[in-house]
């Protein structure tokens, strides 16, 4: 489905600057008032048009909201910190597609809100696909949805090796006291191997309900931290390599059960029928509720800059 398409949620909301370079700031009391009314029911909101003065200026923007800008913590993919609390967005190759994924929902601390600056738009592709998460949740079989919601989800983790996010990035310190500390303290149940590398297992939320909304959405990378999501020879390379039980990253159902496969391809396929897509300008905003809305990242050509800033931790459940 591609861009800005019109129903009664149209996602994104496009919220368009009253002249072309507009200071953002001149537009502020209309720009509260519309994501105080369109963000919880459409999920985001596409801001066009204004002039930002580079990341500082963009984190300013994302602060006026009201919350403090979260840190990256528990990481699963390369980012650079950028400029105080914002970041460079996922830095995978270029020929590489990001699923569709709610922000952290592999772990049981989230941010509500995420924002999305592009800086510089590609000549072809980079786009930042989104879809709605509630019409995710409600397209899924019943009954698989249902035993996703019932076992929960058991994210596995390998760090280091030169295969993934060392643990010293992954929970930005070296000291590995910290490093239990922050385990203990999220639920997390960690090893350390014989080569100093280290392991985790973490039981997580499939589906969740939206503090504010009450809605429920689809709240989980299952379908992106699964063996199957690598091509098969990458798959059975690795496995060669560090077994199964050593790959960098799979996931299971709360109970250590496998997940059917089938499952999961049904999910990429929902995912997959939900998603919207629109270029970039540069310029743009992207905010989005990070319950209400996925977003992903498609392949591109030439240079791309897109910066991150997330905020306001999930309500304790």
């Amino acid at each position: 489905m591609e861009g800005l398409p019109g129903n009664e949620r149209t996602l994104p909301f496009i919220f368009q600057a009253p002249t072309s370079g507009a200071a953002w700031q001149d537009s502020r009391a209309q720009i509260l008032q519309a994501v105080e009314t369109e963000l919880p029911r459409v999920g985001g909101i596409l801001f066009r048009g204004f002039a930002f003065n580079g990341e500082a200026d963009f984190e300013v923007f994302a602060r006026s909201f009201g919350h403090e800008l979260l840190t990256y913590d528990y990481a699963s993919t390369p980012r650079t910190k950028l400029n105080n609390r914002v970041y460079t967005s996922t830095e995978y190759p270029a020929h590489q597609v990001i699923p569709l994924h709610n922000e952290q929902s592999y772990s049981l601390n989230w941010p509500m809100k995420i924002w999305f600056h592009c800086v510089q738009a590609s000549a072809v592709g980079g786009e930042t696909p989104i879809a709605d998460s509630r019409q995710v949740y409600q397209q899924l079989d019943p009954a698989i949805r249902q035993r996703f919601a019932e076992k929960r989800l058991m994210y596995v983790r390998n760090y280091g090796n030169g295969l993934d996010l060392p643990w010293q990035q992954a929970f930005s310190t070296e000291d590995r006291a910290q490093v239990e500390h922050f385990c203990r303290a999220n639920q997390i149940q960690f090893q350390w191997k014989d080569d100093g590398e280290l392991s985790t297992r973490q039981v997580c939320q499939a589906v969740a309900q939206h503090p504010v909304t009450g809605e429920w959405v689809w709240f989980n990378q299952a379908h992106l931290f699964h063996i199957s999501n690598l091509a098969a020879p990458v798959r059975e390379t690795l496995i060669s390599i560090v077994g199964e039980e050593g790959v960098p990253r799979n996931v299971f159902y709360g109970d250590g059960s496998p997940i059917e496969l089938d499952a999961l391809e049904h999910v990429r396929a929902v995912l997959q029928r939900c998603q919207v897509s629109f270029p970039w300008q540069a310029g743009d905003v992207l905010m989005l509720d990070n319950m209400l809305v996925a977003h992903g990242r498609s392949t591109f050509q030439g240079a791309r800059k897109v910066v991150v800033a997330m905020a306001e931790p999930a309500p304790a459940g």
